[in-house]
């Protein structure tokens, strides 16, 4: 028995338009644009805190052993690079601080599976390259040239709520279906 599903009944026609599948078929809720932007912004808060308390350890060891120049550059903009990654580790699941705070969940979207060994250099191109390629497409936009850059996404944010709900009601549908 396959009926007609109705997700705007189930998730509200806003949420419903949100509707998407991963590669693999299966269906998910893509994340709303102002949440992706929150957790975007409570992770760049907390890496901008990890590179202030490297910063302050930095000077404090400078003070000890007085660091060349050199040295201090150096170790600055590892400071830079490995804030992102350091804060990533902790990404393996799609949910860092930012994605906890606001209901949002990064996969892999040809399979909807967790990020796992490639979580740092996620947090690292979400933190640091991201607003670049933005700034980059505005400029080339502005310039007259195309609208998006070539390519295809590997990583997409969910809502981890509306997801969930959705799951839940296939899984009930399908029950359903089969009874």
């Amino acid at each position: 028995m396959n009926r007609h599903v109705d997700l705007v009944t189930v998730l509200g026609e806003q949420v419903a338009k949100r509707v998407e599948p991963f590669g693999n078929g299966e269906r998910y809720v893509r994340a709303g644009q102002w949440p992706q932007a929150l957790a975007w912004l409570v992770d760049l808060g907390m890496i901008v805190l990890g590179v202030g308390v490297g910063f302050v350890a930095l000077a404090l060891v400078d003070v000890q052993v007085d660091l060349t120049n050199g040295a201090l550059t150096l170790a600055l903009l590892g400071l830079l690079v490995g804030a992102p990654l350091g804060y990533g580790l902790f990404f393996g699941n799609g949910r860092a601080l930012g994605g906890v705070v606001a209901g949002t969940q990064v996969v892999r979207l040809k399979d909807g599976g967790r990020l796992g060994f490639s979580a740092p250099w996620a947090m690292l191109v979400r933190i640091q390259l991201l607003p670049l390629l933005i700034i980059g497409v505005l400029v080339g936009s502005l310039a007259g040239g195309g609208g998006s850059p070539p390519g295809s996404l590997v990583r997409g944010s969910l809502d981890v709520d509306a997801t969930r709900r959705l799951r839940e009601f296939e899984l009930y549908w399908r029950n359903l279906s089969d009874a």
